[in-house]
């Protein structure tokens, strides 16, 4: 077999590959065992036809189609043997096969780009501090009162501190119910900040079986246009329930904490250390995420378009399995992909210069750390050793490795210059 690689440009090379008939015979011959399995003639049972009949009969047309599995089979088995690393799907660009001489191929595919990086190192990245504050921590609290509550089915409307089940009827700008646009046993918690102003404020003194009204307004632009609707409605309250929140006991405190808590103070305490760790997280994400956008900035570039259109495709299918998931129907393929250009876009570039960065600072994931971590994961989870590192293997975790190493790389040589994101968002206002 002889192969060589033509560089077409930077990130586009070419494989072309020439077999002689003795080199592909074998794989010949099985495509007619399994073409055979399939066909029937006047005479011959489907699977007993003669293979020399088959070969007189089909030949050409078996040969010809197995000769473009054969050099997918040769592209990857080169590919492997030399290491080549396509990152995109490969095109088959050109084939000849002469039946009983050789066939010839070539295939076209993009490789990693090599970028001279500039400007990752000693950059001064924001990094937003989030503060836990009383009103959180208050606010916590009652979310926690709140999904704890009873509801007492009363009469009256005496405050916000009630849930209501209500009719809702649109009307018209004369004020007469529109047809077709009743909505039945609509549920309504007045405690929510959400809620219409209006609904709080008219809803309060009713009775079950009586009425109230409310409108609210909905701004939308179409161009340049800006267009204001006002809505109008009447609702029929049909049910009215008291809101019933439970003491903030220290039996009470015992109980929804498991005994991590056992006082009011120790609930603040494990609510504010909580919340403290979450901010802390989302800070860190948000460097993280304000560094890499700052690196693939500065150092910009047009990525392979195969690659682009491989990501774009994962992101298509992992967006309508999610759909599919969630019960939703009629998602629009071109739509969807339109949406998702840009991420797929920044996501190539990402992935080109991590690999890049990985090359010039010598960063590398070792076979013993895969191995070390299915060795840890094995003993947590009672998986076999063999197993994890089989599926670790798979699941490209080392590319997750090796980004994990990247990014602590960068944040080891950058900055992060600390900002109260309250102040920050005052100072844009002024």
């Amino acid at each position: 077999m002889e192969s060589k690689v033509n560089i077409l440009s930077d990130n586009e090379h070419e494989l072309e590959v020439n077999l002689k008939y003795p080199e592909i015979k074998s794989e010949i011959e099985e495509a007619y065992k399994e073409e055979r399995k399939n066909i029937e003639l006047p005479g011959f049972r489907k699977g007993k036809v003669p293979i020399d009949m088959l070969k007189k009969l089909y030949g050409e047309a078996i040969e010809y189609k197995t000769s473009e599995k054969i050099a997918t089979k040769k592209f990857w088995d080169i590919v492997d043997d030399k290491n080549l690393k396509p990152i995109s799907t490969p095109q088959l660009t050109d084939i000849d096969f002469e039946k009983g001489n050789k066939l010839f191929f070539k295939v076209k595919y993009e490789i990693m780009p090599k970028l001279e990086l500039k400007e990752y190192k000693g950059l001064e990245i924001e990094k937003p501090l989030f503060k836990v504050k009383e009103e959180d921590v208050q606010k916590e609290i009652d979310y926690i009162l709140k999904t704890n509550a009873s509801y007492k089915e009363t009469d009256m409307i005496e405050n916000n501190n009630f849930r209501i089940t209500v009719n809702l009827q649109k009307l018209d700008e004369a004020g007469i119910p529109v047809i077709g646009s009743r909505s039945e046993n609509i549920g309504i918690d007045l405690t929510d900040e959400r809620v219409n102003a209006q609904i709080k404020e008219n809803a309060v003194g009713k009775k079950k079986s009586e009425e109230f009204s409310f409108e609210f307004t909905d701004e939308h632009s179409h161009g340049e246009e800006k267009h204001t609707v006002t809505h109008k409605y009447t609702a029929e309250i049909i049910k009215v329930e008291k809101i019933i929140y439970p003491e903030l006991t220290d039996e009470f405190i015992k109980i929804i904490t498991k005994e991590k808590a056992n006082t009011v103070e120790e609930l603040k305490t494990e609510i504010r250390t909580k919340m403290e760790k979450y901010y802390g997280n989302q800070s860190e994400n948000i460097f993280d995420n304000s560094l890499i956008n700052e690196v693939v900035k500065r150092n910009d570039f047009t990525p392979p378009t195969g690659y682009v259109s491989l990501l774009l495709d994962r992101f298509v299918e992992s967006e309508k399995e999610e759909a599919k998931r969630k019960g939703y129907a009629n998602i629009d393929e071109k739509v969807l992909r339109e949406n998702l250009k840009q991420r797929a876009e920044w996501n190539a570039k990402w992935q080109i210069i991590l690999n890049n960065l990985a090359d010039t600072e010598n960063i590398k994931v070792e076979e013993s750390e895969i191995e070390s971590l299915a060795k840890v994961e094995s003993e947590k989870t009672g998986i076999s050793f063999q197993k994890l590192l089989k599926f670790y293997k798979d699941s490209n975790r080392t590319n997750t490795l090796l980004e994990e190493k990247v990014i602590k790389f960068l944040k080891d040589s950058n900055t992060a210059k600390e900002v109260d994101p309250e102040k920050k968002k005052v100072q844009k206002k002024g």
